[in-house]
Order: structure tokens, then C-alpha cells, then sequence
């Protein structure tokens, strides 16, 4: 009989110590990500609409990160991916189009500036892009070690005037190309071989469901990511302030022939070393 080949005890990526894989129960690895409620405490607050819950970034931080690595945080809203880094002794780099939710999260989280850089700007811009490589070269770095994408669900809520913004793309095909040119960018500034993750939903338009998740897939799998999983999250313990709850919506589903949406997408792509064939960036 062969000998049993030796468990590798590291991947790259990451922090855990595989040769103790049975001791890690807090860290998830099914498709299905019950979450009850989002978490608060350790500074993380329920003070803006649209927010991710807290235990999306700590998972896929303690997945996808070592400690002291960048995450990159394209759409940082009121900054749950920086909070989440700083507790856990990553690094971030957060990006947000709005100058009043920039200054918000700079307040909040002052005295972390040689770990927290951010920038407000458009994502899908050169400009962004340039000024993020010139905080990742002040860390001695080329890239990033993590990417975030966490965009509108198109027009579901306006998040700004801003033309830039996603909430305002016009349309779906509109939504479609805008969140590629922030993909792209954020295809260029990771680092080969290293994650992304995306969270996105879907919605209902005209009496249709429009899959905002799988087509927003498809853009990262065409400017050059690969998709590794599709974890599908529950979000009844986050739309109370929204009357998803109430019986209206029932009512409405009943009536409509469709159903109410309870979960959203978390996605999760590589960079693979080479880009493959007649895959573009832009």
C-alpha cells in the first residue's frame, strides 16, 4: 500500500493552518450563508441603506487574505470593508464616488491612516485607478491582495445625482457596461493568482425578473476573472427597514405570479495568471 501523501498544511492565500482544517467552524465553506441578522459592535453600525453585513467581509477576508494584505474595496459606501480589515489587521484601500460618505468613514476611522487609504472618485475611471496604484506603491506594492465589488442592484435605490453612479446607468445594458469598466479596473489592479468577490441581486422590472447577478457574472467572467463559487445568502434579517417583511409584498407576489427575493449572491472569482483567450479588459 502507498503511504497516504501529506496534507498540505498552507495555500498561499491565506492565514489558516490546513493540518487544523477540522478546528475552523467559524470559517464557512457551504454555498448557503444563513445569516440572521448583520452584526454590530466591533465598529460596525446599520446607518446606511444598502450596506453589506459585516460577516461577508470577515469570511471572505479570512478566505481569501493574509494579515497585513490589501483589500481593494471599489464600491466602499459607509466602509463595513474597511472596518472589517482593520479589526481582522488587513490592509485597505476603499473607493467611493460620494465626497460626504468619503469624509464620513475618514471621521470614523481616524487614526488608522498607515492602514486605511481613501479615495473618492469614480471607480470605473483612469484617474481612480492611477491613484490607487499610487497608494498601493506608498505600501511597496503593485496590487492588490483582495478585490470588493459591491454595486446598486442597478436603480432599486438612487444612491446619488451623480452620473457616475451605477443607480443612475439608464437601463440595464447601460448598468451592464458602467460595473464593467469598474470590473476591468479592478481586473488590472489585483494581484494574479488572488480572489474577488462580488455581492449582488437581482430584481423585478415590468413584471419581469432581470438576473443582475448572472449577468453581472458574465461581465467578470468576460474582462478576464474566473468564477470559482456562487454562495447564495439570505436577506430576511436585513430588509425589516425596507417593508420586505410586510404582508403587502405578499399580497403582491400572489398577484404578480412571482416570488419575493430572500437571498442575494455573494460571487467569488480568481485572477488566473494568464489571461485567457479572447477574453478583454475593457
Amino acid at each position: 500500500m502507498k503511504p497516504r501523501k501529506p496534507l498540505d498544511a498552507q495555500v498561499p492565500y491565506n492565514d489558516l493552518d490546513l493540518t487544523r482544517w477540522k478546528q475552523y467552524e467559524e470559517i464557512w465553506t457551504d454555498s448557503l450563508w444563513d445569516i440572521p441578522s448583520r452584526a454590530r459592535g466591533d465598529g460596525h453600525k446599520l446607518e446606511y441603506h444598502g450596506n453589506f453585513v459585516p460577516q461577508i467581509a470577515t469570511q471572505v477576508f479570512q478566505r481569501f487574505t493574509k494579515a497585513g494584505e490589501v483589500v481593494l474595496d471599489l464600491f466602499l459606501g459607509s466602509g463595513t470593508s474597511a472596518v472589517e480589515a482593520l479589526r481582522l489587521d488587513r490592509r485597505c484601500i476603499g473607493v467611493e464616488l460620494k465626497p460626504e460618505l468619503v469624509d464620513h468613514v475618514r471621521t470614523r476611522l481616524a487614526g488608522h491612516e498607515d492602514r486605511l487609504v481613501l479615495l473618492c472618485g469614480d471607480s470605473g475611471s483612469a484617474d481612480t485607478a492611477a491613484a490607487v496604484r499610487t497608494a498601493l506603491a506608498a505600501w511597496d506594492g503593485d496590487y492588490a491582495d483582495l478585490l470588493v465589488l459591491h454595486p446598486p442592484y442597478a436603480d432599486i435605490i438612487r444612491f446619488s445625482e451623480r452620473d457616475a453612479c451605477l443607480s443612475n446607468a439608464g437601463g440595464a445594458e447601460a448598468f451592464y457596461e458602467a460595473f464593467r469598466r469598474v470590473a476591468a479596473q479592478g481586473y488590472e489592479l489585483l494581484r494574479p493568482d488572488r480572489f474577488a468577490v462580488l455581492v449582488i441581486g437581482d430584481k423585478y422590472e415590468d413584471g419581469e425578473l432581470v438576473p443582475l447577478g448572472f449577468e453581472c457574472m458574465r461581465v467578470m467572467n468576460e474582462v478576464g476573472f474566473r468564477t470559482k463559487s456562487i454562495v447564495v445568502k439570505n436577506i430576511e434579517g436585513n430588509e425589516i427597514g425596507k417593508g420586505r417583511t410586510s404582508n403587502l409584498w405578499r399580497y403582491r407576489a400572489l398577484r404578480g405570479g412571482f416570488y419575493v427575493f430572500k437571498h442575494e449572491y455573494v460571487m467569488i472569482f480568481d485572477k488566473p495568471a494568464k489571461r485567457a483567450r479572447g477574453r478583454r479588459s475593457g
